[in-house]
């Protein structure tokens, strides 16, 4: 159990996480809850006495989405005061914020029941960016697999088209494009071919129903309007088709999925963004166990990849790794990337972001 003082703390680090990505509003928030939460409500209560870890549960995101969610609805006027910045003295937001939690803690309280499942559309782009390396190392034809995959918004990859650097991929009349701004070298194009496209999630969620939704345009941060409007445009498209995603364990799916006949020509790639933290240590391990066993089995002609953008909490960015069998088994850092896909660094970080040489508190480190 997190005490009392790591509580606060962990929202006093994703302050500097939102300040760090353009997030004003939310830090002066998450300032105000670790300053001045109360235990009146049993909201606040049960944030101050969180049995796990708060930093890795993401529990300050648990709750400002409620939060948000409450301001969508309109249902409280002085909290819908902080978020357009009205009430922004930190003393001001934590009075507002406290007496808010009483007045709503039945809505609230669920919303701490399990972590935010974003999967921001715009991850995309950091992820399309691996999967061209991988494309590159082997063949352009992919059999991709995601784990963690939320509400699917990622395994529509396939159909987003992107401007990544001035190198334009996808179907060029897709209703999102993914343009993040491009810092450094832009990636030599390379043809991807998508062969298939599936993935898992442990609590899968339905993006065409509209209260799952409202509650992913709930995470959106209130800053960055664009994102939940290419939110939307996702959901459109996964309701006019929609997308290849089971309710299962990530462990139990990718080893059925690694043990499928694999057609000649095809690479099979693993993918996943901002999930690795999430995971049970036993599963991570399978995971770990089942990728090196299949990379064992790679050939040539039947590659193995795998992608990921996944958080360096040091340094407040994701950083978009690669690997592949046969020839590329070790762990390759193509780019520094924003969490929510905003930018993409290609080439600007140093030996030292390379190692990951971070605390135990700080790492996210899949293989």
């Amino acid at each position: 159990m997190a005490t009392e003082m790591e509580v606060r703390e962990a929202f006093r680090i994703q302050e500097f996480y939102c300040r760090q990505m353009d997030a004003p509003m939310y830090a002066r928030l998450c300032a105000a809850i670790a300053q001045g939460l109360t235990r009146e409500s049993r909201t606040g209560a049960r944030v101050l006495d969180w049995p796990g870890e708060p930093t890795r549960d993401a529990l300050p995101l648990r709750l400002c989405g409620g939060l948000h969610a409450l301001v969508r609805e309109r249902k409280d006027a002085r909290l819908a005061a902080i978020f357009s910045g009205e009430i922004a003295e930190p003393v001001s937001i934590a009075a507002a914020l406290n007496a808010a939690l009483v007045a709503h803690d039945d809505a609230l309280l669920p919303w701490l029941d399990g972590p935010p499942q974003t999967n921001e559309p715009g991850r995309s782009g950091a992820l399309m960016l691996g999967l061209m390396e991988i494309a590159r190392r082997h063949a352009p034809a992919i059999e991709l697999l995601e784990i963690g995959s939320s509400a699917g918004l990622n395994l529509l990859i396939d159909r987003y088209a992107f401007d990544l650097g001035g190198v334009a991929m996808g179907p060029a009349d897709s209703p999102v494009t993914i343009r993040p701004e491009w810092r450094g070298e832009a990636p030599a194009p390379v043809r991807v071919e998508f062969v298939s496209v599936r993935g898992c999630d442990v609590q899968p969620l339905d993006a065409t129903d509209p209260a799952v939704a409202a509650r992913l345009l709930a995470y959106v941060w209130p800053e960055t309007p664009a994102r939940a409007e290419r939110l939307g445009h996702a959901i459109a498209m996964q309701r006019a088709r929609g997308v290849d995603l089971a309710h299962a364990d990530a462990a139990d799916w990718l080893e059925a999925r690694l043990a499928e006949p694999q057609a000649a020509g095809v690479t099979r790639v693993l993918m996943h963004s901002v999930v690795w933290q999430y995971l049970p240590e036993e599963v991570a391990n399978r995971i770990r166990a089942a990728m090196a066993a299949a990379g064992a089995r790679a050939t040539a002609a039947r590659p193995l990849g795998w992608v990921m953008m996944e958080p360096n909490r040091a340094f407040a960015h994701q950083v978009v790794r690669v690997r592949s069998w046969p020839g590329h088994d070790e762990w390759t850092v193509l780019a520094t990337a924003h969490a929510h896909g905003t930018w993409i660094g290609n080439g600007i970080f140093d030996e030292d972001r390379r190692t990951f040489d971070l605390p135990d508190s700080a790492k996210v480190e899949p293989g």
